[in-house]
This record gives C-alpha cells, structure tokens and sequence, in this order.
C-alpha cells in the first residue's frame, strides 16, 4: 500500500506539472522540464506501482514467499531519494535550480541501488518457478537493468563527468533508454501480470502455454534487439534506424499476439459479468492497439520523429496508466478483504470483495480519466498546447475521482455497517497492511 500511495503520489506530480505547462508540449521533447515530468511518471508513478504489485504478485506466482521481505522498504527509500535527488539535478540543468549537477550522477547512484534491490528479491522469487507470466516478469526484470544502465551512463554524461564517450552515447541512446523502459520493463511486465489478473478474477483458464511463449518471445526480441542491436550500431557509428525499424516489427507482432492471448481469456471466462476493473482494462487494451495503429501512421508517413510525444503519451496514459489505475482499483479491494476479513472467515459473516467498493460511482472518473486521455493525444496531435492542458485538468479529476474511491475501499466506507467490522476483525490502515 506504501508504494501505491507513493506512485499516487507522484502521478499528482505529473499532472500538476501538465496542467502547469511545465515539460512537453510547452518545451522541447529534450528539455530538462520535459526530462522531470517523464522521470515523474516513468519511475515515480509506473515504476513505483508495478514494484508494489510485484512484490505482493510474484509470490503468487510461484507459490513461495518472497526472497526477501525486508528489502521492499529500503528500496522504496533509495527510490524515492534517488528520484528526488535526479529531478532536482535536471531543474538545475535547466537553470530552475542553482548549478548542482552532482545531484544527477547521485540519483542515478540511489536509483541503481534500490532498483538493484527490487530485481535481485524479484528475480530470485520469481526464478523459483518461471513458467507462464513469471517469464514476463524476469525479462521485464532484464530490461529495467538495461534501463538504468542507460540511465545511470546518461546522468553521468550530462553532469560532464564521462567525458566524450559518455556524450556520444549519450547524443544516439536515448531511444534504447526508452525503448527498453517502456516496452520491456513496463509493457511486458504488465502483459504478464495481466494474464494472471484476469484470468483469475474472470476465473477464465490460463493462456495456453505456447502462446504465451511465443507472445513473450517477440516481445524480448524486439527489447534485445534494441539494446543490443541498437548499442553496437552506437559503437560502429552506423545509425539506429534499421535496429530500431526491425525490432518495431517484432513490436508489433508481440502486441497482435498479446491481443489474441487476451481474447481468448476473455472468450473463455465463465464470469460472464464483467467488473468494472475488467471493463476499463479493455479500454487500455483499445489504448494499446491505438499506440499501434498510430505508429504505423506515424511511420508510414515519415511523422513519427514530429509526435514522438503524441505517441508516447498515449502509451504512458492510454494504455499502462489506465491498466494500472484499473487494476489498482482491484488489487487494493482484494488485498483490504483478505487483510480484513481473512482472520475471521469461517466464524462470522463477511462481506464478499465486491461489496467494498461502489462501481456506479467509480465508473464516471474512469471514463472521464480516458476520454481525457483520448483528447490529450488529439491536442498533441494537432499542436494544441493549450487545449493539451485542459485535457490534463480533466485527467486530474477523473484521477482524484479514482483515488477519492480507493481511499473509500480502504476505509471500508461502503461496507454496509452489520458487516463492516464483525467481532475480530480489524480495520485496515489507509497506507500500509498490517502484520
């Protein structure tokens, strides 16, 4: 629940920033503002979210306890004082700050530690039986090493602390840096912890095993071509283009088999009522296969490089945020039952997980949450900054309508009060589960 509140937290951040004018679309896609408000959400909110899942996710998976318990807190801390401490040296790099260019070789420092902290008690957990969505999970893992790597040589060489080496890497291997974060850490991450979520809340077989397979193997390859590929092409001076031409092909097909996968699960459900978290998943599966289709348009008509910023938007929002923020929605009211009402099961009447939350109210911030989204890649689109901005506001409000019904869940608020703390049970605490 900490790391939730943290990437909650954080997502605000972001969307102040938007709503300010502060980053892209106002500044260049390069500018140091632009550099704060994608570390705001790719680490603080993403990053953050998909850890706290994890840690209580992929001891699920394989059916053990997690390596470690006690290192979850520790890197939460490294994490957040890494963020800060990164986000700080780029204000100063942009002059918002007075000259301290230290603080970005420091972040980069806390945050190759505490990520280092998550991969190790991950990776060894989830090593214990990788099968299914475990697979996604360990390549995930491989990219978000891939991705501080890049990170860390970055922060370095734009602190003048590299000399010209760093520099040239620095010059090409941003979309290696990117590419790795959010198609291999985020998406695939997400693609498989989603296999599992829904077809265990949709009580639906899991995906036939070689499809998986094959779904996770055009991913990986598309994210190890890119790092690999894309980092020998930097050191023989050839050009990123064809690497990253290729992989987007193997991209692509990941995404078409991924959607084949989810189709079956929801084909095959004997849960034929869809709950809300299900229903606005599948808005963020349409966000996905948008992030596609505009791709292509993009690529097709030699725009990409002119709304790189369109299309990652969407992507950040439109497809991980909103399977996030739907999940989430889930997670946190599964995890207040059993934390609850697990103890006194079997002695007392218990409310069923559904009657924690209240899906008629939550429904209208979802779908403002999306419409917003929609709108804002539209704006991006068409050089809009301004109407960009108010369709952040809308996505704020539909986010604090979110929040406001997660803090509900939390707080039992809509248990109705015969049920809602029977003799035994007791009340959860808003931030963190209790022992």
């Amino acid at each position: 629940m900490t790391y939730f509140a943290m990437a909650l937290a954080w997502l605000f951040v972001a969307l102040v920033l938007m709503m300010a004018g502060v980053g892209y679309p106002a500044a260049g896609i390069a500018s140091s503002d632009t550099l704060v408000l994608v570390h705001a959400v790719c680490i603080g909110w993403l990053s953050l979210a998909m850890c706290g899942a994890l840690f209580q996710f992929v001891p699920v998976l394989v059916a053990a306890p997690l390596f470690s318990e006690n290192w979850a807190l520790p890197a939460l801390g490294l994490l957040s004082a890494g963020l800060i401490s990164l986000l700080a040296g780029f204000l100063s790099l942009g002059g918002r700050l007075p000259p301290a260019l230290w603080l970005l070789p420091l972040g980069a420092v806390l945050l190759v530690a505490g990520f280092s902290l998550v991969v190790v008690d991950l990776g060894l957990t989830a090593s214990l039986r990788p099968t299914g969505p475990a697979r996604f999970v360990l390549a995930g893992l491989a990219s978000l090493c891939a991705t501080f790597v890049f990170g860390a040589i970055f922060a370095f060489a734009l602190a003048g602390w590299t000399g010209p080496v760093g520099g040239f890497i620095l010059a090409s291997g941003v979309p290696l840096h990117a590419i790795a974060g959010l198609g291999g850490w985020l998406t695939l991450t997400a693609m498989g912890v989603s296999y599992r979520l829904l077809a265990m809340f949709m009580l639906a077989p899991d995906v036939d095993d070689r499809q998986s397979r094959m779904t996770l193997a055009t991913g990986a390859f598309a994210v190890g071509l890119t790092v690999a590929g894309g980092s020998l092409a930097i050191w023989l001076a050839s050009g990123l283009n064809v690497v990253l031409s290729i992989a987007a092909v193997f991209g692509l097909a990941s995404v078409g088999l991924y959607g084949r996968d989810i189709a079956g699960i929801f084909r095959a459900r004997k849960r034929r009522h869809l709950e809300l978290n299900m229903r606005m998943a599948t808005l963020s599966f349409v966000g996905l296969a948008a992030m596609a289709v505009l791709g292509i348009a993009l690529a097709a008509t030699d725009m990409f490089a002119a709304h790189v910023g369109a299309f990652a938007f969407l992507a950040v929002f439109g497809w991980l945020s909103g399977l996030v923020l739907a999940k989430l929605y889930k997670i946190v009211a599964f995890l207040t039952w059993l934390e609850t009402y697990g103890p006194v099961m079997g002695r007392t009447p218990t409310p069923r997980v559904q009657d924690l939350v209240a899906e008629g109210r939550a429904t209208k911030w979802f779908v403002l949450y999306y419409a917003a989204v929609w709108s804002g890649t539209l704006m991006l689109l068409a050089g809009e900054p301004h109407l960009f901005r108010a369709a952040a506001a809308a996505m704020t409000v539909g986010v604090v309508g979110i929040v406001r019904e997660v803090i509900r869940i939390r707080r039992l608020a809509d248990v109705a009060s015969p049920l809602r703390l029977p003799g035994g049970a007791i009340a959860p605490h808003l931030l963190f589960a209790r022992a």
